[in-house]
């Protein structure tokens, strides 16, 4: 395949990803649903809230830490202000992370159940060609997967992609203001260069995730539809065919998940080496 081919797929699936976003982006703010907008914003409070609280944390470590190296006599005069609000703000992170996602819970699921009904409706207005040529295997698991990933991707683009870049621009400008420009331009660049090699290596992965989806797929529908004719599969004592076409589907599907997963290990030590940790 040629380098324009390959960049004109990659543009194209880059295009269906955006549109995809676009299409679920209603359901973050339905019309006349009071209620759903409602939780979205509430949502959104609590993340700012949960943001807020994780910048703020080691602030109060360091001023705890500060007075305990300070205090002559640790077991008696214990700062106990600062360990308590230390506590209390890292409880309120985790607190409002969580209610994030509890008031975030039903948008998701609202959205889940919309678009599923929608795609059951559908298939009842197709043609009867299409249900004839029958692959319920298939079908369902292509069902269940596009929705499970719809809550995935709703709650992706509100609470990852966003807060990401707020936390950025925080440390950033923090780093800034206790330090000097350079501690500020030094961890922006490393940010942005693990940014980069994490979307650049995850598109490159992401041709092994289609391959991954048609053969677990197609050993889905072998095995469903060999079961539901089992009559037939018994009455012209087929079984081995259909054990052997059913293995056939499932070793493709082997070898294209360990070459996703060879390749998400790539990535994963890249992203080390990339991250403080690494460094």
């Amino acid at each position: 395949m040629s380098n324009t081919s390959l960049l004109s797929e990659s543009g194209h699936q880059g295009r269906r990803e955006y549109s995809t976003l676009l299409l679920l982006l209603p359901y973050l703010c339905p019309q006349g649903n009071l209620e759903i907008r409602g939780r979205v914003l509430l949502a959104m409070v609590f993340l700012i809230g949960a943001e807020a609280a994780t910048v703020y944390v080691p602030f109060l470590y360091k001023e705890a830490v500060d007075l305990l190296s300070l205090t002559a006599t640790p077991i008696v005069a214990l700062p106990i202000g600062p360990l308590l609000a230390y506590g209390l703000v890292r409880l309120l992170m985790v607190a409002f992370a969580q209610l994030r996602d509890a008031v975030f819970a039903k948008v998701a699921q609202h959205a889940i159940r919309n678009v599923a009904l929608k795609t059951f409706e559908h298939l009842h207005q197709l043609s009867i060609c299409f249900h004839i040529d029958r692959q319920t295997g298939g079908l369902s698991r292509v069902i269940e997967r596009g929705v499970k990933g719809i809550e995935f991707l709703l709650s992706f683009m509100l609470f990852n992609i966003i807060p990401t870049l707020l936390e950025i621009f925080l440390v950033c400008g923090i780093l800034w203001g206790l330090f000097n420009v350079w501690f500020a331009v030094v961890t922006f660049v490393t940010i942005i260069t693990y940014i980069a090699f994490t979307m650049v290596f995850t598109e490159w992965r992401l041709k092994y995730r289609p391959e991954i989806n048609d053969r677990d797929t197609d050993a889905n529908t072998k095995a469903v539809d060999s079961l539901l004719n089992y009559e037939t599969v018994k009455y012209f004592s087929n079984e081995d065919h259909e054990a052997q076409r059913y293995d056939v589907s499932m070793k493709a599907y082997e070898k294209a998940a360990v070459r996703s997963m060879v390749s998400l290990a790539a990535v994963n030590i890249g992203q080390g080496a990339l991250s403080p940790q690494g460094l």
